[in-house]
């Protein structure tokens, strides 16, 4: 296991980069703790995968420097990094029985057979599979298919990092909690740091202990699912991260104050000073339907199950409210109230405001 560092690496398909825009990669300046749990978060095309095969040793990096436990492992190649990794498609051999391709990559390695068989039958039932020990592969499920390579990524006890590259995208919808949670669950068994990319939200949430949220080969958020969901540093982790996201509304600044409509809004905290396009973010779970506030039309209804979603237009801005109650009518004019803790100004997409009580 390795506490990973990211020193500003950087990327570049060009050979001749000549600004940001020509960075697949921006610079990063990242610490990955040993053990620890870690989603790299993002639509696709953001930059997840790149960083992922510089760490890997697949691809060398424009700029910068990759350690792990403070051993630059830049110039190694793949083979020398000491790295498992899962990917989007099961690597198994269909031909070996279960125990075969559990016990591949410690073979592989010279171990004794009487590790190798303590180390297999050890794994196969954290996965709860060692009843399938003797099947071929090719007789498995996708989801145990995905079971047994993730298998094939835990067996290794001397593993730096393992990493899964959207590991479940393969994986009925009905089964994908399961082994979601049978991941989180070896996770905290084996303590070996572990990296997982995907573009889905739920995976990343429930999965990691610390969120890297990408956008356009930048990070824009490092936090824990609770820190990026109550308080976004930029809009888009605000609208990429919840169901639905958060309501972005274009703004005015004025005498310190903010502005929607030419409604004056209240503020989580002060406005740091500066100039730029101002908006106000606010998520829909803490919009209520009020007797004063904006004036919006009632655009649509979503019943959710536990709850409905609101969507009103509130001139030609539509916003979302989350509604408990009976819900109003398509059409009916109502009446919006942002919860001021939990509303914020944003300036070129970035937090603008400070909570009142910090510094």
């Amino acid at each position: 296991m390795a506490k990973i560092t990211l020193d500003h690496l950087r990327h570049s398909y060009m050979a001749a980069p000549k600004g940001p825009a020509d960075y697949a990669l921006k610079e990063l300046n990242l610490d990955w703790q040993d053990g620890g749990a870690y989603a790299l978060l993002g639509p696709s095309g953001c930059g997840k995968s790149t960083l992922l095969n510089i760490i890997s040793g697949l691809l060398q990096p424009s700029e910068g420097h990759i350690l792990f436990d403070g051993k630059d492992v830049t110039a190694l190649p793949p083979d020398q990094r000491n790295i498992a990794q899962v990917f989007q498609f099961p690597v198994i051999y269909d031909t070996m029985t279960v125990f075969d391709n559990l016990a591949f990559p410690l073979r592989n390695r010279g171990v004794d057979e009487a590790r190798v068989k303590a180390r297999v039958d050890e794994i196969a039932g954290m996965l709860e599979v060692t009843e399938m020990l003797g099947t071929r592969a090719a007789n498995l499920s996708p989801d145990n298919k995905q079971k047994i390579s993730m298998g094939r990524g835990l067996v290794r006890d001397d593993v730096n990092v393992i990493m899964f590259d959207e590991p479940l995208t393969v994986i009925d919808p009905h089964l994908k909690w399961k082994l979601r949670s049978k991941l989180k669950e070896l996770h905290q068994r084996v303590k070996v740091t572990m990296i997982y990319v995907t573009h889905d939200q739920t995976e990343a949430l429930t999965f990691a202990d610390q969120v890297v949220v990408m956008q356009d080969g930048e990070v824009v958020q490092i936090g824990t699912p609770v820190d990026l969901f109550d308080r976004p540093a930029h809009t888009f982790v605000g609208h990429f991260i919840g169901s639905p996201g958060m309501n972005v509304l274009p703004a005015e600044v004025r005498e310190g104050g903010a502005l929607f409509n030419g409604n004056p809004i209240a503020l989580e905290g002060p406005i740091s000073s500066g100039n730029g396009r101002h908006e106000i973010g606010v998520r829909p779970e803490f919009v209520t339907l009020a007797d004063a506030g904006i004036p919006a039309t009632v655009r649509k209804v979503m019943d959710m199950g536990r709850h409905f979603v609101v969507e009103a237009l509130a001139g030609a801005t539509r916003i979302s409210a989350i509604a408990e109650g009976a819900p109003p009518e398509p059409g009916v004019t109502v009446h919006l109230a942002f919860r001021p803790d939990q509303t914020r100004l944003y300036r070129d997409g970035w937090i603008a405001t400070t909570r009142e009580g910090t510094v």
